[in-house]
This record gives C-alpha cells, sequence and structure tokens, in this order.
C-alpha cells in the first residue's frame, strides 16, 4: 500500500477533504462511490500487518461502540479512538503488501475508517461523534464481510 495512495492515505489523516479524495483516488471521472466487492465470490487475501491492524479497530471500536450509545462517551475518549484508529491506519499504509486489486478493495474500506475517526474526533461537529464510531463500526463489519480474516466476528451494533 506504499506510493501515491500511501501518500494519499497519510495526507488524509491531517485533513478533512483527503479523506473524500481517498475515496475518489480510482474515481475515473464517474460521480457514484465506489463499492466494495469480493474477489471472484470470495474473500480478499488478507497479510498479517492489515490483520493485526485491523483487529486493533475492532478493540477499539468494542470498547467506545457501548458508551457512544448510551451518550457516555466523553470527548476525551471519541479523541482517543479517533486517534488510535489514525494510528492503525497508517501502521496499514506502512506495512500492508496487498496485491493491487485487494489493495483497491482496502482503500475503500481505509477512506470509511479514515471518515468515522474524523467525525469521532469532532472535526464535524461534536453532534457527530457518535455517528463516526458507528461508520468505523460498519467499516470494520464491511471489511469482515469482504476480507478473509480467521477469527473475526462482526462487530455488534446497537440498533
Amino acid at each position: 500500500m506504499k506510493s501515491f495512495t500511501a501518500l494519499l492515505l497519510s495526507a488524509a489523516l491531517f485533513t478533512p477533504l483527503a479523506a473524500l479524495a481517498a475515496n475518489n483516488a480510482h474515481d475515473h471521472g464517474s460521480s457514484a462511490p465506489q463499492q466494495l466487492q469480493l474477489n471472484a465470490g470470495k474473500k480478499w487475501d488478507t497479510d498479517a500487518p492489515l490483520r493485526q491492524a485491523m483487529a486493533a479497530v475492532h478493540q477499539s471500536v468494542t470498547q467506545i461502540l457501548p458508551a457512544a450509545h448510551e451518550g457516555k462517551a466523553t470527548a476525551a475518549n471519541y479523541d482517543a479512538f479517533g486517534q488510535a484508529i489514525d494510528q492503525q491506519i497508517a501502521y496499514m499504509v506502512e506495512n500492508c503488501k496487498l496485491p493491487a486489486d485487494a489493495d483497491a478493495q482496502l482503500h475503500i474500506v481505509v477512506a470509511e475508517l479514515m471518515a468515522g475517526a474524523e467525525a469521532a474526533q469532532g472535526k464535524h461537529g461534536d453532534n457527530q461523534r457518535a455517528a463516526g464510531v458507528v461508520r468505523v463500526a460498519k467499516a470494520a463489519n464491511a471489511y469482515g464481510q469482504h476480507f478473509s480474516h480467521t477469527g473475526w466476528k462482526a462487530v455488534a451494533l446497537p440498533h
């Protein structure tokens, strides 16, 4: 996941508009957002760094989700959560090495993780922080549906 995409994803950690750019990085003129697809009906292969990072994302989101749902998470909780997700994204960018087709699919998940982390950190207003956590949870679940990760369990969403 190095090269131009790594630069783009790294920049997205620091700029709100870059997340939109990452989501459309492979957009060749169409306005429709990319949608995750399976690899000829099968889940995409993963590597150890990706599985490690996504396991950490899963742990972070399952820890904060109940408090976010109950309205008990503090701004500091949300900020720490968003920073933890950002760190895992940076780790993926630096260490994950997937084939091009799988990598392109992973970019869709990463863009959602970034957008969720950004919202959780209050970059779209304090009223969007809990929604950011849910967005990360949904991205994690999409990852589990489309990528092979032994032992992966979906994040249970409150509603």
